[in-house]
């Protein structure tokens, strides 16, 4: 079956967001863990997480991905913006355990000058600081575009990450699909050609998400700007490729593209329908 939803809004809580993936047609769903800008989280309630739990397992949710907010830069040049990203990692793992064995997703960060040897030292101390040998999340990497001085814009840079993560068994990277295509890997023309090369540098066990996204923007432009499934320069007919593939069809998929609900209901529905 296949594992597909899209980012929702956290705002009314997890059960709400339960709900809105059933309605839409998803089996799982991507969220920001606090406003994506930054800022305090939410306070959990209990009793909503235990909502949550009991319709996911009725409807048989497999894993979420929580995404953790685009302001926290675990290699900024800035010490406060560092410490903003070790407080707020540690808050949102702490947090992850209220829904244990999922997913948290976040941005390298950009080394801002520092150069990109630093920048993965940095990213690198900052999860040594906060993964713990008891928690239950995993905590993934996801491929970066190379926009600006972005760490993560190749699979080297974050097999270099990877290998200095002390607790590495709690690591994972998500693809994101435009992001990899700004980046400059072919995964319209040259899908196997990619997924091999990734095997080689970081490992596929370690691949455990895919950000599915079309580009507003052309091979290796190092722009990231996602358009809707089939309304880019990766088209839909790559993307069902991505769904299908046999190292990929197993991962959970989660859509990112610029849409309302009534939108993510289409190409959720569109992708089912082209899986096999």
């Amino acid at each position: 079956m296949l594992t597909i939803g899209s980012h929702l809004s956290s705002a009314k809580g997890y059960e709400a967001m339960g709900k809105e993936a059933l309605k839409i047609g998803a089996n799982t769903f991507q969220f920001f863990t606090r406003n994506p800008r930054g800022g305090r989280a939410k306070e959990i309630r209990p009793e909503d997480v235990q909502s949550f739990l009991n319709l996911s397992k009725e409807h048989g949710f497999p894993c979420i991905l929580a995404h953790a907010p685009y302001t926290m830069n675990a290699c900024g040049a800035d010490e406060k913006v560092r410490t903003f990203a070790i407080e707020t990692m540690a808050d949102d793992l702490r947090r992850m355990e209220y829904t244990p064995g999922n997913y948290y997703n976040f941005h390298p960060g950009s080394h801002v000058q520092q150069g990109t040897e630093k920048g993965i030292a940095l990213i690198a101390d900052v999860l040594n600081r906060n993964l713990r040998p008891d928690q239950t999340t995993t905590v993934l990497l996801e491929t970066m575009s190379g926009k600006g001085s972005e760490v993560g814009r190749n699979f080297r840079e974050l097999r270099e990450i990877l290998d200095r993560v002390e607790l590495s068994d709690k690591m994972g990277v998500c693809m994101d699909t435009c992001h990899v295509f700004d980046g400059g890997y072919d995964i319209v023309n040259c899908l196997d050609e990619v997924l091999t090369e990734f095997d080689q540098v970081i490992g596929l066990k370690r691949l455990k998400a895919i950000h599915l996204n079309d580009s507003m923007n052309e091979l290796g432009s190092h722009k990231d700007r996602h358009a809707r499934i089939g309304e880019g320069h990766i088209g839909k007919e790559a993307l069902i490729r991505v769904i299908n593939h046999p190292a990929l069809r197993e991962l959970p998929f989660y859509l990112e593209t610029p849409n309302d609900l009534e939108g993510y209901a289409g190409e959720i529905e569109l992708l089912r329908e082209a899986y096999r």
